[in-house]
């Protein structure tokens, strides 16, 4: 007998008909002997609507309301999904995050889970009923609803089954595994059985939308064995597993790419100890994530042009913060693109070979691709280039690099 958390995102319980289908799936499992518990999302397109119904109704909302609010769509879904499973016949019952309880800290709309209680999901689930957890969604130090940030689902899923010491956990989703690259650009794009939890926590840092970046964090953290797979076809997916389960480890694992960037440069400012900490000190403040950095000296050594990226959705803040501190940092001139795509090629093969920078560097050259901006880790090189030259881009490195299938 398995213990085995189930994950279902919301295109995967878009309506009644899909959640009906979900319930199939899960009864097919319980029968099979397997320990289930089930995490949800809220159906499709719903969090957009009450989200966009807080920023309707109050722009410059109270963010403990606004968790009240979007933590509903995952409510519903419980009860809904709840209720389908004793129609097929299968003992179970709804969890919010506040019953359980999934204990937060205190930062509403982006909270961080501090520990769940789960001995009365334990009797439960030894009795054979299926709890039927609220993704998304906690219980704060204040007694008030918090939420977890978007694609929050993902990690509740891995929360709970690190609580639970679960087998594994399955993430049912719209595409059916990990792929080295987006199918829909290229064409040969090929799906792995297997790729480690270092390599898909950068696929998810920097673009890739199969997983949420902090699930895939506290899954190597805890070691939790992940799947990725279709809610829609029944068939295997990708494990997300320790680097040492994989015997053959390819040169690169996959091309991936994020339009959700955004450029500024500051130009002349101030060659001196401390700017870098006055211009990325205040930004940190405001919670916004600064990405890659590059620092051009001048010649005459007393000014600098500082570049770096920022989420798309975060530029106009950015902007404003910089100006806020214009005479502390002393800049003359800021630029902003948003105009830009970061592209990135990932593997763990990249620890023990030469020459991988180099060869995404001469593929760019030779398609007249110009490198705004490199970054590089122990398993990554990225790269920040004009967004019209995004497909072009990974097509070329996928087939440089040998992943075509």
């Amino acid at each position: 007998m398995a213990v085995v958390v189930k994950k279902f995102g919301g295109t995967s319980v878009a309506d009644l008909e899909r959640i009906q289908a979900v319930a199939a799936r899960v009864k097919r499992a319980v029968d099979a002997g397997d320990q289930v518990a089930l995490v949800v999302s809220a159906m499709a397109g719903v969090t957009n609507q009450l989200v966009d119904y807080c920023v309707k109704i109050s722009p410059l909302h109270d963010a403990r309301e606004y968790d009240t609010v979007v933590a509903t769509g995952e409510a519903v879904t419980s009860g809904l999904m709840a209720m389908a499973l004793q129609q097929a016949g299968v003992a179970a019952r709804s969890w919010l995050g506040w019953q359980i309880p999934i204990h937060t800290d205190d930062a509403h709309s982006r909270a961080r889970i501090l520990g769940i209680e789960t001995a009365e999901l334990r009797r439960r689930m030894a009795a054979g009923e299926v709890p039927v957890i609220a993704g998304f969604q906690g219980l704060g130090p204040d007694n008030r609803v918090t939420t977890l940030g978007r694609g929050g689902s993902d990690t509740t899923a891995v929360a709970v089954a690190a609580a639970l010491g679960a087998d594994r956990c399955d993430i049912y989703t719209d595409v059916d595994g990990v792929y080295t690259t987006d199918p829909r650009i290229v064409a040969k794009a090929r799906k792995l059985d297997k790729i480690t939890f270092e390599e898909m926590l950068e696929m998810a840092s920097v673009g890739a939308k199969v997983l949420q970046t902090r699930s895939v964090e506290l899954a190597m953290k805890q070691r939790v064995r992940l799947q990725v797979l279709s809610s829609f076809e029944d068939k295997p997916g990708t494990f997300v597993v320790p680097e040492e389960e994989i015997v053959e480890q390819e040169l690169i694992s996959g091309v991936t790419y994020s339009r959700d960037e955004a450029k500024v440069t500051l130009l002349r400012v101030a060659d001196r100890p401390g700017v870098a900490a006055g211009i990325f000190g205040p930004l940190a403040e405001a919670n916004i994530n600064v990405d890659m950095i590059v620092q051009n000296v001048s010649p005459q050594g007393d000014t600098t042009d500082m570049t770096f990226t920022v989420g798309r959705a975060d530029l106009e803040r950015a902007l404003s913060v910089i100006e806020a501190h214009r005479g502390e940092i002393g800049y003359g001139e800021v630029r902003a693109d948003a105009g830009v795509c970061k592209v990135s090629v990932i593997g763990v093969g990249m620890r023990s070979h030469a020459g991988i920078a180099s060869t995404m560097f001469r593929t760019l050259a030779e398609k007249g691709i110009n490198i705004q901006v490199i970054s590089t880790s122990e398993i990554k090189v990225s790269v920040l280039i004009d967004d019209a030259y995004t497909e072009l881009a990974v097509r070329a490195l996928h087939g440089a690099y040998g992943l075509d299938a």
